[in-house]
């Protein structure tokens, strides 16, 4: 075998699949989700948390990263959903950083084709992180094994727009009810993760563009900021009752856009970074960063 082919076929060893959850698993279900299942009931990878207690600096290299506020020490220890706005390639580097400083251990939510990747695509499975494969059949085994990870105390960091966001001025997308759903459905705290910057690292499109931010990055060092808001209140909204997981969605869009218009001051209208790689078709949930006041 080549060295190519080492390197395409690679993964860290995998924990074991307990017993109880082994008959979730089905024929024809994609060989991943096995291991995906026993990762996420496993205890955060060791080298994960070695990661970001001695390597978090390296993303300081690109931007000046500033966090508020924080997650409280009782829903520390156990299951948390961390919603975050989406704002380009970068911000899951940010949004690591910036959790494990307030003490959470992420699980973060990517798209198949990373997860897909060889080397850094296993290296982000083992860490936690729950595939997503947009727009297919499979996108039902994310949901499941978000749920066990749930259920086993993780901190799963997910956006709820779904995608980058393409609202033409940036502000949060209202997003889509699978959040909200699970929130409901397995009352777990939803932790609002509102950040701003990190769009300004890499850009949207996936061209010779992206080395150009890069080393924009490097010289200008952006400030990264992410601001961490308390839960989000669902104690009148109930799973299964008309309209409630909508309400639930807005109320998780409204609460990323509360905090992320401190971290935006003086670019409220639009932002000062300009990419011309990045689609405007869709419409912000709440336009201009103006949620209603009868938006709890």
């Amino acid at each position: 075998m080549s060295l190519a082919d080492r390197l395409r076929s690679w993964r860290p060893s995998t924990p074991p699949l307990p017993q109880d959850l082994a008959q979730l698993v089905k024929p024809g279900d994609p060989e991943w989700f096995a291991r995906e299942l026993a990762i996420a009931v496993a205890p955060p990878w060791w080298f994960w948390r070695f990661m970001l207690r001695r390597f978090s600096w390296l993303v300081s290299i690109f931007g000046r990263v500033e966090v508020t506020g924080g997650v409280p020490e009782e829903l520390r220890r156990g299951p948390l959903l961390l919603a975050a706005n989406h704002i380009g390639d970068f911000d899951p580097f940010v949004i690591a950083v910036a959790l494990h400083r307030a003490g959470v251990m992420p699980r973060i939510m990517a798209t198949g084709g990373i997860m897909s990747a060889p080397v850094a695509g296993p290296l982000l499975e083992r860490t936690g992180a729950i595939r997503v494969e947009r727009g297919t059949e499979l996108a039902r085994h994310a949901v499941r094994v978000t749920e066990v990870a749930l259920v086993h105390g993780g901190h799963v960091v997910a956006y709820p727009e779904g995608r980058v966001g393409l609202a033409p001025d940036f502000w949060p997308e209202r997003g889509r009810t699978g959040m909200a759903r699970l929130a409901l459905g397995l009352r777990v705290p939803v932790i609002p993760v509102s950040q701003w910057g990190a769009h300004e690292v890499l850009q949207y499109g996936n061209d010779w563009g992206k080395l150009r931010t890069l080393a924009r990055a490097l010289v200008r060092r952006p400030a990264l900021r992410v601001h961490i808001g308390p839960p989000v209140h669902f104690d009148d909204l109930e799973m299964g009752r008309v309209g409630d997981a909508n309400r639930a969605r807005m109320r998780i869009a409204a609460a990323l856009t509360r905090g992320l218009r401190p971290l935006r001051a003086g670019e409220l209208d639009e932002p000062a970074f300009r990419d011309a790689t990045r689609p405007t078709t869709a419409v912000a949930a709440f336009p201009g960063g103006v949620v209603p006041e009868d938006i709890p």
